[in-house]
Formats: structure tokens, C-alpha cells, sequence
């Protein structure tokens, strides 16, 4: 797969999974490498599971000085949903495990390919698709949402995802400038899109906000600010329309949650980034099943480069897509049923 945002086309899938036990209960979640942890784990055994607060006091502070932890946080919380024999999203105060979701491609297409590509995705039941961004001229990029809009009319909302907010380590090009994100902005206001994702670097608070000022569509963004304190200045600052901090990768299930609460009050919209392995999308479906209050949520789905059997290897049978929506189980936890023989072989540590 030549992912958008990746310069170096990629070969292999790496899952690391965390797992936890009490007694005769197990949490297991996956994600981004949790860099430093193993130093730091006499912090944690023997607690309460429950005491979920305090632990995401502790890797708070130590994601100050290590990698992303926030695996060990949801694998807390699969292990709290079986011990109280509930799933993750009604633990969270949801009612339904039902989430609306729209398609996210990611490979790197030609215009005629991806045109070709949605239409699948539209007569499949998706409301919506996400388009990336990833040449190095936007007018390429706009050709290619403009032969999308064109195919398929006004009955499919389309998404953009700049791919400005952060880089991959080897990729030193720049971020766009706000008069580029604006006039791309105002281009694609012209072909009714829902969303611009990323459009700005990161920590551009105060650009991100003119830039909404000045379109029609909505901003989205914050998939991969690693500090609470970032999306406080979002909400300070008017920055964004759309909310997307990933449970995996960002917040952990207790910081959503709180996320949620605040974007609601500020009238903005709450739906997580959900792009990883299965059980990243599952830990991300679990909270926007209760928290989310857009109108769909992000699913991984571009096949054949990235379909349910590759992003979901790790689990017995994928989550699938049904007419543009996904049911969650009431399986306590994750809900999560990892086939263990058929990953054994592929363990690499």
C-alpha cells in the first residue's frame, strides 16, 4: 500500500498489543508502540484496575518523557468491561452500538481509479468518503475530487484530508501556509465538501481559525495532538469544526470521553480518527458509540489495498460494514476476539 500520507510505500503491518491481567481476566488492546513502557510498569501492577484517573494521571506524565501509552489505557479498560461484564460503549453511558460511519480511502490513486473506487463505496451504503490529498500539486488533487463529485452527484458527501497537521519521520516537506489552505479551502467549498481535514500544521491555532472564518465547510482535525492542553486551545481559539483526537493514538477512552463533553459544550462536533489495526478501530468505535455527535464516524476501507482482512488480522473475523453502519457486539470490553494461534507465528518480539 502507497498510503497518502506516506512517501515510502509499505509492505508490512506492525501491531503492538498490550495486555493486562487481574486474577482470572484479561485486557488486551493494540496500537502504536508504547515506547518506555516496560520501564515504568512497577507503576502499575498491583493497582485497581478501577482506579482508571489515576493511571491516566500516570501516563500523562510519562508520555511527557516516553512514547504513546495510550494502549495500556484501553487494555485497562477491556479488562474493566469484563470484569463487569460490559461492553466498553455502554460502560461509557451509550444506549446503542450502532455508529453510522463513513468510508476513509487512503492509497494513492489516479483520477479514473478513484472515481471508480467511490462508486463502489456509494452503491456498498456509505453515505460518505474521505479523499486524500498527496501529490505535490493540489490542483492534481482537486482534479481528482472534482471527477469524484462529478460521478457521484450530490447524494454522497465528500471528505478531504490535507495531510498538513503533522509528517511522517522521513518526510521534511513544509505544511501549507494559510493562503494555500485557504484557496484550496474555497476551491473545494465550490464542490460542496463536507470537510477539510488537516488543512494547517497542528499548532496552528489561531490560522486554523481565520481559515474557518473565511469557508463554508467545516475544519477537522487534532487526530494526533499528544497533550490535553492542545485541544483546550482549539476550543479557546475557535480552531476547528470537527474534532477527531484518536483513543489509541491521543487520549485513551477516559480523556475522550472528557473531550466529547467539551466540544459538545462548544458546539463543535466530536468524531475520532479511528485509522489503524482492528483493534485500534474497535477501541475508537467503542467511545464514538457513546460520545460521538457527528453524523458518521470514521472506517478504515479501501480495498483492495486496505480492506477488513488486512486492517483486522489479528481478530477471529473482521468488523464489517452494512449499508454504511457498523454494530457493535455486547461482548464485554473491546469486544474483541483476537485469534492468537493465527498471529503467533507472526511474533516478531
Amino acid at each position: 500500500m502507497h498510503a497518502a500520507w506516506d512517501p515510502e510505500p509499505r509492505t508490512a503491518l506492525n501491531l503492538h498489543v498490550v495486555i493486562v491481567r487481574a486474577g482470572e481476566y484479561e485486557g488486551v488492546a493494540g496500537g502504536e508502540h508504547p515506547a518506555g513502557l516496560d520501564d515504568y510498569k512497577s507503576l502499575f501492577i498491583g493497582k485497581d484496575p478501577f482506579e482508571i484517573e489515576r493511571h491516566v494521571q500516570v501516563l500523562d506524565n510519562l508520555q511527557f518523557h516516553s512514547g504513546r501509552m495510550w494502549a495500556l489505557e484501553v487494555a485497562l479498560w477491556d479488562l474493566m468491561g469484563k470484569i463487569e461484564n460490559e461492553p466498553i460503549w455502554r460502560m461509557l453511558g451509550g444506549v446503542d452500538g450502532t455508529v453510522p460511519l463513513y468510508a476513509s480511502t487512503g492509497q494513492r490513486m489516479a483520477a479514473r481509479d478513484r472515481v471508480a473506487s467511490v462508486l463502489h463505496l456509494q452503491d456498498s451504503g456509505f453515505p460518505a468518503a474521505k479523499l486524500r490529498f498527496w501529490s505535490d500539486d493540489p490542483h492534481d488533487d482537486l482534479e481528482i475530487v472534482r471527477q469524484v463529485r462529478a460521478a457521484v452527484g450530490d447524494d454522497m458527501e465528500l471528505l478531504v484530508d490535507a495531510n498538513q497537521a503533522w509528517r511522517m519521520p522521513r518526510d521534511s516537506s513544509p505544511s501549507w501556509d494559510l493562503q494555500t489552505a485557504s484557496w484550496v479551502g474555497k476551491e473545494l467549498d465550490e464542490l460542496g465538501v463536507y470537510w477539510l481535514e488537516e488543512p494547517l500544521h497542528r499548532h496552528d491555532y489561531r490560522g486554523l481559525a481565520e481559515l474557518r472564518r473565511g469557508l463554508r465547510l467545516k475544519i477537522a482535525g487534532g487526530e494526533g495532538n499528544r497533550e490535553f492542553a492542545e485541544f483546550e486551545e482549539y476550543i479557546t481559539h475557535g480552531s476547528l469544526d470537527v474534532y477527531q483526537a484518536d483513543v489509541a493514538w491521543t487520549t485513551g477512552i477516559y480523556r475522550a470521553k472528557q473531550l466529547a463533553e467539551r466540544v459538545a459544550a462548544a458546539g463543535a462536533l466530536y468524531t475520532p480518527h479511528t485509522w489503524g489495526d482492528g483493534l485500534v478501530l474497535l477501541a475508537n468505535l467503542q467511545v464514538a458509540a457513546a460520545c460521538a455527535n457527528a453524523r458518521f464516524v470514521e472506517f478504515p476501507f479501501d480495498p483492495p489495498f486496505w480492506p477488513p482482512k488486512a486492517r483486522d488480522f489479528m481478530l477471529a473475523s473482521p468488523t464489517e460494514a452494512i449499508d454504511g453502519h457498523v454494530t457493535l457486539s455486547d461482548r464485554p470490553g473491546l469486544g474483541a476476539q483476537i485469534d492468537w494461534a493465527a498471529i503467533e507465528p507472526l511474533r516478531t518480539a
